[in-house]
């Protein structure tokens, strides 16, 4: 997973998984970087869990995120197939996002999302 990869790199990483890893004293610290990795497509209210995130980043601090983004083809895409997928995005999306945090918006690939907090 990716704290072991961060780790073997030298970084240190809180974990929160409300499921798996659910050490809320993760929501009273402060944090340079913040990942979200193939977990916004589950959020009933990802606006709100972004916003809770988000004041946990200190200033000059990133939100990366990752998750597939919606394709024309609609129909034929496999990751609605996956039933716990309740939510979709687009880069239109994350540009209102970005818009709403004040943050300032990268995507540098397909499905990787960079806020960066001003």
């Amino acid at each position: 997973t990716l704290n072991i990869l961060m780790e073997k790199c030298g970084f240190s990483m809180d974990i929160y998984d409300c499921f798996y890893a659910p050490d809320e004293t993760v929501f009273k610290k402060r944090y340079d970087f913040i990942t979200s990795t193939e977990v916004i497509e589950h959020l009933h209210d990802p606006m709100g869990e972004l916003t809770r995130l988000w004041t946990l980043l200190k200033p000059d601090g990133v939100l990366g995120i990752m998750t597939a983004f919606r394709v024309e083809d609609f129909a034929d895409w496999y990751y609605k197939r996956d039933l716990t997928h309740i939510r979709f995005f687009t880069p239109k999306t994350f540009e209102w996002i970005a818009k709403k945090l004040g943050a300032q918006l990268e995507i540098p690939q397909s499905g990787v999302i960079l806020l960066h907090k001003k």
